[in-house]
């Protein structure tokens, strides 16, 4: 299977959609409705609330969220693809993005976490080409703009304004000018929401201001979680030995990205622990940073066996979690 998506073949598109039907056609057998949680924010819960009158049966935002994974491993792999992140285009950024998010149930529903995903993809990209870019300003502000509407959809995303500020430190010469460029970009959502709360006598702080507590992730209680997370972080660590190996033939643009990468995992991790919860379901914001060194993992090994053998581990517990744990 990965020996198919090394390629860069059009047709890969399908058969992408096929595999991550098969991944996860048992948790459409088991639709869930959306996912509510505390840190939810202003714009999540709007959009909440303009759905129930509808009353769409659960099926229906499980559909939602596979169609927004799905077209999330597209878009990251052309990106991973766009800038040269592997030595040649193929489609293992896809195929190990739609894997991984099976391992845990919750990455499946439809949730803030998912949906601000497609937008923080979008996010990473536009910080990755600002290396060349001659006049910055307005794509900074551009990213700023939607890094606040991710805030007010998932409060503890507030935490990926330091991605932002990173970014800018990695891929651009210091220049105080386009930090608050970046940070204008990032209020100004909450400045026209404040607007809008208060033509409608609807003002309140609490309503703007991130809530953030402070609290440690759920510890693992089941050998299932345990062995998912060692899913995650094995593969991670053997694609971070061979991204390392490989930095000196990489152009510095492409290393650029590579770091960005990190930032935005690390950052990821920053909100785990800052907001634990008692699901796994905000991990997902580290899925497309681990999905990039996943599919070093199976790029770049010379031998067959190896990445073959990862995958179907891999796919075989996948396959486990989607079917019979729901069952």
């Amino acid at each position: 299977m990965t020996g198919l998506f090394k390629q860069k073949n059009s047709g890969n598109i399908l058969v992408l959609l096929i595999y991550g039907l098969v991944l996860k056609f048992g948790m459409l057998l088991h639709p869930l409705p959306p996912l509510q949680q505390p840190d939810d924010h202003f714009l999540y819960i709007w959009l909440l609330d303009f759905l129930a009158p509808l009353h769409m049966p659960p099926i229906i935002y499980t559909l939602i969220a596979f169609i927004l994974l799905y077209s999330q491993a597209i878009m990251f792999n052309k990106i991973c693809n766009e800038q040269k992140m592997l030595a040649r285009p193929n489609y293992l950024p896809g195929m190990a993005y739609m894997l991984i998010t099976t391992l845990f149930i919750e990455w499946n529903h439809f949730s803030a976490p998912l949906l601000i995903n497609s937008l923080l993809i979008w996010i990473y990209y536009r910080v990755s080409i600002l290396y060349n870019s001659n006049k910055p300003g307005a794509a900074i502000f551009n990213v700023g703009l939607i890094m606040g509407l991710v805030t007010l959809m998932y409060q503890p995303a507030i935490v990926f304004s330091i991605f932002l500020l990173m970014s800018l430190f990695i891929m651009r010469p210091l220049r105080v000018r386009e930090w608050l460029i970046g940070l204008l970009g990032i209020t100004t959502p909450y400045y026209f929401m404040g607007i809008v709360l208060y033509l409608t006598n609807q003002w309140s702080w609490k309503k703007i201001m991130p809530n953030i507590s402070f609290n440690l992730p759920v510890m693992p209680t089941s050998i299932t979680v345990i062995v998912s997370i060692a899913l995650l972080i094995f593969p991670f660590i053997i694609g971070g030995f061979f991204v390392q190996n490989n930095l000196t033939k990489m152009l510095i643009n492409v290393r650029k990205s590579w770091s960005l990468l990190l930032v935005f995992l690390i950052v990821s991790m920053l909100i785990i622990v800052a907001n634990g919860g008692n699901n796994y379901v905000n991990w997902l914001l580290c899925a497309v940073p681990l999905t990039a060194f996943h599919a070093s993992a199976y790029f770049y090994p010379t031998s067959k066996w190896f990445p073959q053998a990862l995958h179907w581990i891999i796919f075989g517990w996948a396959m486990y979690i989607g079917y019979w744990t729901q069952a």
